[in-house]
């Protein structure tokens, strides 16, 4: 049994055990908690993370010595076939790109920017300027791709002035870079050329020859080198340029190994789309591979309808011990692998568990998932989650051990802490650890303020204890803490707690949605509709209707309102009952900051931008566009 105890030196530590369930997958979770005079508690975990090895570079070392013919990344080439690299070439091909970059004099003030899709080459970039302490800058190919003015790729460029330029595909990106003034640089690309630029191909330095310099270089880097600067989607201003230390990226790794006894059981195999401009994919996943000699399957689709055959084709190849993903990218999956039961059954054959991160998974998606398991297995697939920001490279908090629903983020893993801090009537996670950020690059304003006066990582995330009897038992995301507003009433309306019960209450209409009501009486939606749900209640359309003759259909009105009166008729409290709703033909701006690279919604910049839909939403009478709930 756990045992509070105030702040005092000579109170002796106490700690929660949780149950682990399957032993074999996951280590019980061992949490110390400690009640403080200010109102906060401080959990932690009291398991320990061992040795961390000093930089990612001595685990590609390590791997290319003891497996060196295993396959590390694989990607599909135009054919149909793989290309596979294993650590060995992948160690080689890394050496030869440190030996090139240290020639160009890239180092830690001129660093390496990587403006590519997820690929082969991509990865060895990555480690070869990493193996010789050289930061690596990838960015969203989005900013590139879907920004109209590239405002945000030019502010990074500016901001970082990289002494070289990566890109898998140069006429891809060639009126962007020319936009921000890239093309004076020297660009290092795997296909194509750029009129008027220095384009060197990307095997010209991969086939080098490493000299004695590399090894020289690769000794100096340590824990405090900086390995990665990874930009935030800049949902409130400009993109944040948070500095990855090698030390970040290796204590986490060896957190998530101390709490998934499953990763050293068997060398993981994944089938991953994402992004490594993005800490999940490129941490989180690509690094865990890299830790513990696991192979890389590179997915080149996405979770939308026009490149999700490429991942079922993907998973039809190869058949993944764990698997990542995203709510969306799991929603769009699940129709096939009810329905296809040879799909179905490569994809459970070998899988240990699911995992899914970054947003809120419906629990109707999670029972769906959870059913076609158990078809192919016989018995339950574990489903589990984690929490943790770019700034912490990523996870703080994981689960390693039984839930049957979601929502519950875990526990502070192996070498981590979190305090929960009052913040008005919320919880906010504030984090300490090794994989902490020391801040943000060139901005010593915004990292002063990231931290409070005890040196606590500020998060502004908001959580809750499942049980405020176990700590072990694990922490509820609880939205935002700046998210949340009140009604006209008073009545605090809670956003992260209210969206995902929407979301499933209109399926398959809604893909996500803004929560309005500050000062007003009652709660409502601006709702951003799901095209595939839409197309899938009015086949009679066609499948190239236009989504606003799809949201004036009555079926899909009608659908929304039943959804929500029932989500209405199963909850209490003007604080979770939706009066109205309006579906919305423009999908999310990311010029506008309405939606990150990533995909997540930033509730307040749509409210700010589309006030004048808000307004029409609480008009009286109510046009005929909205769609009035009760």
């Amino acid at each position: 049994m756990l045992h509070d105890y105030a702040t005092d030196a000579e109170a002796p530590v106490s700690t929660e055990k949780g149950t682990a369930g399957d032993s074999r997958l996951f280590a019980a979770p061992e949490i110390a908690r400690e009640r403080r005079p200010d109102g906060s508690t401080v959990l932690r975990s009291a398991r320990g993370l061992g040795a961390v090895p000093r930089c990612l570079g001595v685990l590609l070392e390590r791997w290319a010595m003891a497996e060196p013919n295993r396959v590390f990344l694989a990607e599909r080439l135009a054919s149909g076939a793989w290309r596979q690299l294993t650590y060995r070439e992948a160690a080689r091909a890394a050496n030869g790109v440190g030996q090139a970059l240290l020639d160009r004099g890239l180092g830690p003030d001129r660093p390496l920017m990587i403006l590519a899709e997820n690929g082969i080459d991509h990865g060895i970039m990555m480690l070869g300027a990493m193996h010789v302490g050289v930061p690596v800058v990838p960015v969203s190919t989005a900013y590139a791709r879907l920004s109209l003015d590239y405002g945000k790729l030019r502010y990074i460029f500016g901001l970082i002035q990289p002494g070289l330029i990566y890109v898998d595909e140069c006429e891809r990106y060639a009126r962007a870079l020319a936009a921000i003034g890239a093309t004076r640089l020297e660009i290092v690309a795997s296909r194509g050329s750029l009129a008027g630029s220095r384009v060197t191909p990307f095997a010209d330095l991969s086939e080098l020859r490493p000299t004695p310099a590399v090894d020289a270089a690769f000794a100096r880097v340590g824990p405090d080198t900086v390995g990665k600067i990874l930009f935030t989607s800049g949902s409130t201003g400009q993109p944040k340029g948070v500095i990855n230390t090698q030390g970040m990226m290796c204590a986490n790794q060896e957190s998530a190994a101390a709490a998934w006894k499953l990763l050293s059981a068997h060398p993981p195999v994944i089938v991953d789309w994402l992004p490594w401009n993005h800490t999940f994919g490129g941490n989180h996943n690509f690094n865990m591979m890299l830790r513990n000699g696991g192979s890389l399957y590179i997915d080149e689709g996405k979770p939308v309808p026009a490149l999700v055959g490429q991942t079922l084709a993907n998973l039809r190849d190869v058949s993944p011990t764990l698997y990542f993903n995203v709510p969306r990218g799991y929603a769009a999956l699940a129709d096939h692998l009810e329905q296809d039961e040879a799909l179905r059954e490569k994809f459970f054959a070998r899988l240990d568990l699911l995992f899914y991160a970054a947003a809120a998974l419906p629990q109707s998606l999670w029972d769906r998932l959870e059913a076609v398991g158990i078809k192919a297995r016989g018995r339950r697939v574990p489903f589990v989650s984690a929490w943790g920001l770019t700034e912490t490279a990523p996870a703080v908090t994981m689960v390693h051990f039984p839930i049957d629903r979601p929502g519950n983020i875990g526990v502070p893993g192996p070498g981590m802490a979190v305090r929960l801090a009052p913040e008005g009537d919320k919880l906010e996670i504030r984090v300490k650890g090794p994989n902490v950020t020391p801040g943000y690059f060139k901005a010593p304003e915004l990292t002063a303020k990231a931290f409070d006066e005890e040196g606590w990582f500020r998060t502004g995330d908001a959580v809750r204890l499942a049980d405020v009897a176990d700590p072990a038992a694990g922490l509820i995301f609880d939205g935002r803490t700046a998210e949340n507003f009140k009604l006209s009433t008073g009545t605090w309306v809670n956003v992260g707690t209210l969206r995902p019960c929407v979301i499933a209450a209109g399926t398959p209409v809604i893909e996500d949605a803004v929560i309005t009501g500050h000062d007003r009486d009652d709660v409502g939606l601006l709702i951003f509709p799901s095209l595939a749900g839409l197309k899938s209640l009015c086949p009679h359309l066609g499948a190239d209707a236009r989504l606003e003759a799809l949201i004036a259909e009555p079926g899909v009105r009608r659908a929304v309102l039943e959804g929500l009166i029932r989500h209405n008729a199963g909850v209490q409290g003007s604080s979770m009952r939706i009066a109205r709703c309006l579906l919305l033909a423009e999908p999310p701006v990311i010029d506008a900051d309405e939606i990150t690279d990533k995909g997540y919604l930033n509730q307040r910049a749509v409210l700010t931008r589309r006030a004048a839909l808000v307004e029409r939403l609480y008009a009286t009478p109510a046009p005929p566009e909205v769609i009035v709930v009760a």
